[in-house]
């Protein structure tokens, strides 16, 4: 899949719901169903190209909505793209039936993907320390950073259920915080890689001595002592 259409590369400017307006009312959730059945796959070119053959619908929503959309089938598990939060979607070998049945599926994904990006967006503004404005300052209380990142990696663990490659979307929320807080992207990345350090695994949701760690030197680096 190209990157354009790839959610584990989205960055938090492309997937903030402040910036992304978004409304699906039931009169126009159908139309866009209407819309996404002619785009859908048959059987045959789910099993020959796997979740490539949903790309017609990806490019569409992307069209529509905005570069965030591409997350639409970001399932739990071993879906279409491994370690997400989705839960009505499984993936095109499972999901995709008659476009009839299916088109209200994706319709109901895209709203799920966007809810999971709204709450994201409130927990943010909830656990942002009273410092926001200098995110780096060593004035900056480390608890702040250290419940923000405890807090979002448990969230993140119960969502994706800790299944197959959930740790790389919790690796891309906890970034999301730090840029969403003023942090440079490529810093909010080595801050995290440093913090996590590959301590994340799939299929286990990490323990509390764990998140400790992690959360810790997440704190620490963020104030510039890590």
């Amino acid at each position: 899949m190209v990157t354009e259409l790839w959610a584990h590369a989205l960055t938090w400017a492309e997937v903030d719901p402040s910036r992304h307006p978004f409304e699906l009312d039931e009169d126009a959730a159908r139309a866009l169903a209407e819309s996404v059945a002619p785009l859908l796959p048959d059987a045959h070119a789910v099993e020959d190209n796997h979740w490539r053959s949903l790309d017609p619908v990806t490019e569409f929503l992307v069209e529509q909505y905005g570069r965030w959309a591409c997350g639409w089938n970001w399932s739990v598990g071993e879906g279409d793209t491994d370690g997400g939060v989705v839960g009505v979607w499984c993936c095109a070998a499972h999901s995709v039936t008659t476009a009839d049945a299916t088109a209200p599926l994706v319709v109901a994904a895209l709203r799920e993907w966007r809810d999971w990006l709204e709450e994201l967006a409130e927990r943010f503004a909830t656990l942002a320390p009273p410092s926001r404005s200098a995110p780096s300052s060593s004035s900056a209380d480390p608890w702040h950073w250290e419940r923000a990142c405890t807090r979002l990696v448990t969230v993140v663990a119960d969502r994706t259920q800790a299944e197959s490659g959930w740790y790389g979307h919790c690796i891309q929320v906890l970034e999301w915080f730090l840029t969403d807080n003023g942090i440079d992207q490529e810093r909010a990345r080595e801050i995290v890689e440093g913090a996590v350090g590959g301590r994340f695994g799939s299929w286990i949701a990490p323990d509390a001595t764990v998140v400790e760690t992690v959360s810790s030197r997440f704190a620490r680096t963020v104030g510039g002592k890590g």
